[in-house]
């Protein structure tokens, strides 16, 4: 068995302008001084990494590294959560989205389609020159306006969207082969896939392709009401990155998991920091110790309520009692006969007499 690596810290919520939010070097003083041990980097976010740089550059590379380790860290990830989203967007979230986008791009959604592949190209890049052997994003969505089955969908609609999301992806899956890295979407609404059953679309519609993985994250899980531990039985062997992320489900006589368009605090379903919700790690982390996940354990802080850095240093301590230093050995080999072939054959009645 293998232990997994962690605690690791997502920085795209805390990267700010104030110092210490504001340049990577900060950002990982800050990070270490909480107990991480790996950080996520947003490739979106500009005050932290320069994309083309990285694709572009080993030197590059090799600074953004050593920034991290000069403070005791990994590179857990690269993120693309934004561009990945880019890679496919229904009409009706053209205007919703377009702020993810290049300014150049926007209010043109075929230049901005062209522009999110790009970035996820060089991510692969990057990732390589990084040495990384996963990546997170988010898949798009062509289907998602029609995820509630009312007006009843069109025959075909949703294959028609599924075989179109593998079409744009397999070259960028392609290239992540390429580059050793696994491509970990994020199951989240919003997106075409957002449960178990859209995943398995979607790995049909890329052709099997490997390097189609999953970035666990349960808290979206819990809002849909969905097993999230019976999910890691189903899915573990794509599940190749880890977002630690809490979440509650109070449903009333007023609201229920679609919300009632309320504000977050003011939802049945929302995020909370670690430990503050609903969402059973310890099951998780034995599912995936039991599993053999070896890479990283990394903290999403979303929370209507708590304040984003109490989340944090909380973050780094609930994630770092909840690994599994995996055993080396059997609890019970005090207990070892050290019976042999011949002894199991007599003991169980073969060949005798």
């Amino acid at each position: 068995m293998k232990t997994m690596k962690g605690p690791g810290l997502f920085l795209a919520q805390f990267a700010g302008d104030e110092a210490p939010f504001n340049s990577l070097d900060a950002i990982c003083r800050w990070a270490a001084s909480l107990g991480y041990k790996g950080v996520q980097i947003p490739t979106f976010d500009p005050r932290l990494f320069d994309l083309k740089k990285a694709a572009e550059s080993d030197a590059y590379c090799d600074e953004i590294a050593g920034i991290v380790r000069s403070h005791g860290m990994e590179i857990t990830e690269l993120s693309t959560h934004l561009q990945g989203q880019l890679v496919a967007v229904h009409p009706a979230y053209d205007e919703a989205f377009d702020g993810f986008a290049a300014p150049e791009v926007r209010g043109n959604p075929k230049a901005r389609q062209e522009w999110a592949v790009n970035q996820m190209l060089m991510a692969a890049k990057a990732s390589k020159r990084l040495g990384l052997n996963a990546s997170v994003t988010f898949s798009g969505a062509l289907a998602w306006p029609f995820m509630y089955p009312w007006p009843q969908r069109p025959a075909g609609l949703v294959e028609t969207a599924f075989e179109e999301l593998g079409r744009r992806w397999k070259p960028i899956l392609d290239a992540y082969e390429d580059a050793g890295c696994n491509v970990c979407y994020e199951i989240h609404p919003g997106e075409d896939i957002h449960d178990g059953a859209t995943f398995e679309r979607f790995v049909d519609a890329v052709g099997e392709h490997r390097r189609a993985c999953i970035n666990y994250d349960p808290s979206h899980f819990l809002l849909q009401q969905l097993d999230y531990v019976a999910f890691i039985d189903l899915y573990h062997e794509r599940i190749k990155a880890f977002h630690a992320k809490d979440a509650e489900f109070n449903p009333s006589g007023r609201v229920g998991v679609y919300g009632g368009y309320e504000s977050w605090i003011n939802r049945a379903g929302r995020f909370r920091s670690l430990g503050d919700g609903q969402v059973d790690f310890n099951a998780i982390f034995s599912k995936l110790a039991q599993y053999d996940y070896d890479s990283w354990a990394v903290l999403e802080w979303e929370c209507a309520l708590k304040h984003p850095e109490d989340g944090a240093r909380e973050g780094a301590e609930f994630i770092k009692a909840h690994i599994i230093r995996v055993t080396e050995k059997a609890f019970d080999d005090f207990a070892a006969g050290g019976t042999d072939e011949a002894a199991n054959r007599r003991m169980l009645g073969i060949d005798v007499g």
